[in-house]
Formats: C-alpha cells, structure tokens, sequence
C-alpha cells in the first residue's frame, strides 16, 4: 500500500509537471521557432529550455519508476503510458537526447506491453484520456479540440450502425439509426470544416505537426501519433460496405493501425473484419420478395450515410492534408522533406495512400488505378427503385 501511495504521488507529481513546466518551456522554444519561421532552431539559449524539458521529464520519469510498481487499473496504465509519451515525443520534436533513456523507455515497454499497445503516446491519450496539449499555442487547442469532436463524432456513427445488424435493415428502429449515423457523419464535416478555417496553416506545419513524428522506445521506431487512430472509422469502412476487408490494401491499414488504437478499440476493429456489411444484409433482405416501403426508405438512408462520410473524409483529404501538409512541405527546406509525415514513409506514399482512401470511403471509381463500391451503390438504387415499382 504505501509502495502504490508512493507511486500515485510521483505519478501525480509528473502530471503537474506536463501541464505546467513542461507546457510553458515548450510554448517558449514554438514561439521562438514560428518568429524565425522555422521548423526548429539551435542555440545556447534554446538549449537550457530544451535541456530542461529532457532533465526535468526523466527526474519525475525515475520517480515513478523507482516507487516499483504500475497502476492496477488498465485506464490509469494507459493514462500514464500517455504521459510518459508526451514527454518522449517532446524531447523527439526538440532533438534533444533522454537522459536515463533505458529506464524511461523501459517504464513505456512495460506499460505498452501490459496493454498490447504501441509504447507511445497516440491521440486519443491528448483528446479522450485527459486533455493534453504540448504547448498553450491557440492553434494547437483548435487542433486538439476539433480533431477530437470529430473522433467522438465518428465513434457515434459507428455505434448506431454496429447495433443495425441484429435488429435487421428493414427494422423501423433501423432507421432511427441510420439517421442518428448521417447526422453524425454531418457533424464530422462541420468539425473538419471548422478546423480549416480557424487552424493557422504555418501554425500547424512549423508547431504543431512536429510532435506528431515517429520515436524510437527501445531502440524501436514506432510511427508518429495520427488524429485517426481510433476503430470508428474503420467501422463505418466495413459496415457501409465502403471497404472490404480481404482487400490487400485495406488489409495493410487495419494492421499498421492496430497496435495505435487504444486497447477497447482494439476489441472493435477485430469484430468489425468478421461482420457482414449492411449492403450486403440490404441485397439479401431485397432478394427475399417485393421491396417494402420501409426497406426502400432504410436504404435511401442508407445511401445517405454513405455520401456524408464520402463527404466528410474528401473534405478532410482535400481541405486539410493537402493545404495543411502537402503544399507547406514543399517549401521545406531539403533537408527536412525527408521527415514530414507522422506516419514515416515519404510524403508522397503517404498522400498516395490517404488518396486511395478517400475514393474508396466516397465511393469513386478510378479507372486502372481502384475499383470501389461504385457499381454495388449503384445496384442497390436500381434494385429499390425497380423493385418498389
């Protein structure tokens, strides 16, 4: 008992720090950045604040480590892996070293491994698990915020559309559902589309995306924190029918996103790669005899949903990684086009990938480069007009 009262006090005490110290000393090194317009800056000055940040995070790191043991509850071990991370993802975006890196690092691997995670800070540690921000920059609450209600958002689409299954598509209930899941969708775009116009672009490419590089824990490099890792919308993929997943590539998605999601998405993303989708269930229901008016109505819906997350995610694509990553990064300097992107590979497999999705989330056909769920969408509006004749 005292071991853990020792414990929870260190952890308490390092929570304090990142929400005070290590805020402010990160605020002070982006504002001396963004006043050079620069990615990042080196000096004697620059190095006491840097120095600070990497002394100051391993000293309370250590504390934690030395009480000798982890917390019990999964949230809390979580919680804390987040912290820690936080810590490790700064000392990465300022290019400072860890002092004491094998006993930081290890606290990570230990935490990661008792919940089957990556050992590293993800999104949902800054928006869903307390709310983080490595600086007191406005641009960086606009970010996390919107970001965030645009998770939540997401994650309420997919619960109205996994309960669809069992009630059946033709259900009245069903319909509730779907409109509860377009609506969703919908609120999903004003996000994004709120997030475009408020979030400054330079703010964003020179302060923000930074902290959201690839780390090493271990002498592993695990890929930078991504706004997307959560099952949700990978939910919506396979439910809608959007995405399949015995596709190759969709099948790469899931698991590199697998190990980045947190543990209780986890769970959700294994489930959804066994279901059948709801325009699979809607062919068959149509296939049984004439076409009621509720299933003809549920299908319009449906479709409807399928538009608004076309919708939402070609916005996302379009309005916010092109202009936010992809045109500032061609202004970067040489030596920095090399480490753009969160996810590591070079920027354009990057772009090529997300590009790929967004056609197959809006239903868009390319000719010789991806087929998509086109001509299904297209069948099932024929079927619920013939057939309702």
């Amino acid at each position: 008992m005292v071991a853990m009262a020792h414990q929870g006090a260190a952890v308490e005490q390092f929570d304090r720090w990142l929400r005070h110290e290590f805020l402010d000393l990160n605020t002070e090194l982006e504002e001396a950045y963004f006043a050079a317009h620069r990615e990042i800056l080196y000096g004697p000055d620059l190095e006491v604040i840097k120095q600070a940040i990497a002394l100051n995070g391993a000293k309370l790191v250590a504390q934690i480590v030395e009480a000798g043991t982890t917390p019990v509850d999964a949230r809390e071990r979580y919680q804390l892996l987040g912290a820690v991370g936080l810590y490790l993802g700064a000392c990465r975006r300022h290019e400072v070293d860890v002092p004491e890196h094998e006993l930081v690092e290890s606290l990570a691997n230990l935490l990661g491994a008792s919940l089957g995670v990556a050992p590293r800070y993800v999104f949902a540690h800054q928006c869903l698990y307390g709310y983080r921000t490595f600086t007191a920059l406005d641009d960086e609450r606009v970010f996390v915020t919107h970001n965030g209600l645009g998770v939540l958002s997401y994650q309420r689409a997919a619960h109205a559309l996994r309960r669809i299954p069992a009630m059946g598509v033709s259900s009245p209930l069903a319909a509730y559902l779907l409109e509860d899941a377009r609506a969703a969708l919908d609120d999903v775009l004003l996000s994004n589309r709120t997030l475009s116009e408020t979030l400054n672009v330079d703010r964003f490419f020179l302060n923000i995306r930074p902290y959201f590089k690839p780390y090493q824990v271990g002498g592993v490099e695990f890929r930078g924190a991504n706004a997307g890792d959560f099952a949700a919308i990978n939910e919506i993929d396979l439910l809608l029918g959007l995405c399949a997943a015995h596709d190759p590539f969709y099948q790469r998605v899931l698991t590199e996103k697998y190990a980045y999601v947190p543990p209780e998405d986890q769970v959700l993303l294994r489930a959804a790669v066994t279901g059948v989708s709801l325009l699979e269930l809607l062919f068959r229901e149509a296939a049984t005899g004439p076409v009621t008016a509720q299933l003809r109505a549920n299908a319009e819906r449906f479709l409807a949903v399928c538009r608004a997350h076309g919708a939402a995610y070609t916005f996302h694509h379009h309005r916010l990684v092109k202009p936010f990553l992809e045109t500032p990064a061609k202004h970067a300097p040489e030596e920095r086009v090399n480490d753009i992107t969160a996810s590591g590979p070079p920027l354009d497999v990057v772009l090529g990938g997300l590009q790929r999705l967004s056609d197959l989330r809006a239903a868009r056909d390319r000719p010789g480069v991806v087929v998509t769920a086109q001509a299904s969408l297209n069948k099932l509006r024929e079927v619920i007009n013939v057939e309702g004749r």
